[in-house]
Parts: structure tokens; sequence; C-alpha cells
């Protein structure tokens, strides 16, 4: 018993240091089933090997911290007395388990391939002797040497050593007398239920420094700031899209103002006059018989002081079309110089221009002309 306290209270020492930032550690978490096997026999007053029997049982347990856990126990002795049934013997047993690999070098987040356990228990020991039936108080103490199998560390297999003592044996001896003793020597298959954890087993939260805890809550603090900034700007732009509304809704009524009222017909009063001055071949000096269509224009002209001509100049044809040009040209000009000089058009109102080639009539000498265009405002 001594060995029991002193073993819990280690644990217990151990449990709050290992229970700090685990994730996992719910009620329903980490919840495990085993099936055991092996044999047992006598430690003392009998032979060895020929009392050997095998056993065999079952294991419910829950792991409370990376250290300590708990569980029931159920085991049950092949018979080879004169039991009425297949069992001379069983022991249910609540026992509690101490990792001593955690407990002495820390739980790393997952469990290690290979681990130690300590196990000590109490129960209840029902059997059969000497043709009685028997109940008596029975205390377990024992080592597990698990191997945890697979990446996710969902299976362990175990072999566990155990003894176990009739603590209502002989009288005149002690309680924990090797000769009220057996020794088990079973091999076990546990599987590990997954927990909220989504992990067959403890895991560690991701623990901040007061550095990062500082350096978040300066970043959540510029979020905040940065959303209050963003509120301000959202309540100016719903503002500003309240007076466009406005705006849009002004601009959309005098649109269906206009669109309803009558129609405005103005008349821009524009005059425009052509005369035409011909050439024979050739010639670029305007013909005598050519004068009058040249008064008409200057006459206009001078009853019109905000009229304005336009003379084109064109040839035929025939020649080079350097000379064309040339003649063509040179017949504006003859027109304007008549204008200026004999009917005193000021210049400025006058604009000569050289067409090359006429394409205005179907006969080709018809195009050596020059058309004067009146432009009055």
């Amino acid at each position: 018993m001594k060995m029991m306290v002193a073993v819990a209270l280690i644990a217990s020492s151990a449990i709050t240091v290992q229970a700090q930032g685990l994730v996992g550690a719910k009620m329903t978490d980490n919840w495990s089933i085993g099936v055991n096997g092996g044999v047992v026999t006598p430690l003392s007053n009998n032979p060895f090997w020929k009392s050997m029997r095998a056993n065999m049982g079952l294991e419910v347990a829950k792991q409370l911290t990376p250290i300590v856990g708990v569980g029931v126990e159920g085991m049950w002795g092949v018979n080879t007395s004169d039991s009425k049934t297949i069992f001379d013997h069983s022991n249910v047993s609540v026992i509690g388990k101490v990792n001593l690999m955690n407990l002495f070098g820390g739980y790393k987040g997952t469990p290690r391939l290979f681990e130690i356990e300590t196990v000590t228990g109490a129960g209840w020991l029902h059997g059969y002797g000497a043709g009685n039936v028997f109940n008596s108080l029975s205390t377990k103490a024992g080592l597990n040497f698990n191997f945890n199998l697979g990446e996710a560390k969902a299976w362990t297999i175990a072999f566990k050593p155990a003894v176990v003592w009739d603590m209502n044996g002989n009288p005149s001896r002690t309680q924990f007398n090797v000769n009220n003793a057996v020794l088990q020597l079973n091999a076990g298959v546990v599987y590990h239920f997954k927990g909220s954890n989504n992990k067959h087993h403890f895991s560690y939260a991701k623990l901040y420094n007061q550095n990062e805890i500082d350096n978040l809550n300066s970043d959540i603090n510029n979020l905040r700031t940065q959303l209050t900034n963003c509120n301000e700007v959202v309540a100016v732009a719903e503002n500003t899209i309240d007076d466009l509304n406005g705006q849009i809704a002004k601009l959309q009524s005098e649109l269906d103002e206009c669109l309803n009222r009558a129609p405005i017909v103005e008349t821009v009063s524009t005059k425009t006059m052509e005369s035409v001055v011909t050439f024979n071949q050739g010639q670029t000096s305007v013909s005598s018989s050519q004068i009058p269509n040249v008064e008409r224009i200057a006459t206009y002209l001078k009853n019109n002081k905000g009229s304005k001509v336009v003379i084109k100049g064109y040839a035929s044809p025939e020649g080079s079309a350097e000379v064309n040009a040339r003649v063509a040209k040179a017949r504006a000009e003859a027109v304007k110089n008549m204008l200026v000089q004999k009917y005193k058009i000021s210049a400025s109102r006058i604009s000569a221009e050289g067409q090359g080639v006429g394409n205005m009539f179907s006969e080709p000498d018809w195009n050596r002309v020059s058309i004067c265009t009146l432009v009055a405002e």
C-alpha cells in the first residue's frame, strides 16, 4: 500500500504541469478497450510450471492525463481444479496506471513507440479451492511494457507481468505475503478510441509567449481601427451615393420634361450662290464674254458685306498633270484679281484655289472653268 500511495503522489504532482495546453482532455476522450491473455501460477508452495494455467480477460480504461490513467479489468483463470465451470477463479479490479516515460521524460504531444507503465489495483477475487467457493479482496501491482503502433498510435501491444495478492488469505501471514500471491504473465492488445481532437491520444495546443500575445493584441487593435475607418468611409460613401441619387432623380425629371416638351424648330438663314466663268483651251484670262458672270459675283459681295466667295479653278484633261494644275490655279487667281482690281472687293473676302482637272461636266471641254461659290451670312 505504501508503494501505491507513493506512486499516486508522484503522479498527481505532475498532472497540473502535464495538463497545461492539452487538447483532447474531455470526459469522452482517451478511452480504450483491451483484450488480455496469458498464464498465471502461484509464487510459492506449488510447482511453478506444473501449477501454471491459462487466464484471459478484458480491460476498459481512460487516460486522465498523459501520465495517469484509470480502468476496470476482469481476469478469468482456466479451470484446473474442481470448479463447475471452465474457470476456477476470477478477479475484477479497479486499476490505476502511471506512465513512467511521460512522468520523467515529459509528454511530447504523441505517444512514444515504447513506453513503460506501473499498474496498481484493488478488486474482488472469486474462486474455487479444496471443493469450496471463496470470495476475497485482492490487490495487484505490475508493469506494462507498451509498444504503440502506427502513425496514429491507435493500437498498443503490451507485455504485462504482475503480482496479485489474496488479501483475505492465511491470517497468520502478512497480507502481502508471497504465499498468498500469484504471478500473472499476460500480453494484450489495446485499441484507443479517437477523441475530440480527432486523434487517438492527447495533443498540445500551440502556446504563445507574452511577446506573441502582445503582438496579436496589437494586430487586433490595428484591425479594429481599420474597421472603424472603413465604417467611416462607408458612411461617407453612402451619403455621396444619396446625393448622387438625388442628382440623378433631378436630371431624370429634367430629361422627362424635355422629352415631353413640343419641339422648337429654328430656321437658319444662309444663302449660297454659284457663278461659272468659262475659259478657252489654254487660256487663263477672263474673256469679255465672261465678265457679266464675274460682275454678278461682285454685285452680290457689295450688297452683302458679310458674304465671302470661294473660287475653284479647273482644267480640261488635255496636257500634263503639272500644266493642268498650274492652269487651274491661274484661272482661279484671274477671277480673284478681277474682283479685287476692277470691282474693289477686299482680298480677305476671296479664297482662290486650283483644283487641277475637273470632272463636273460630261464634256471634257466644259471643265475649263472657274466656279465661284458665294457664302452669305
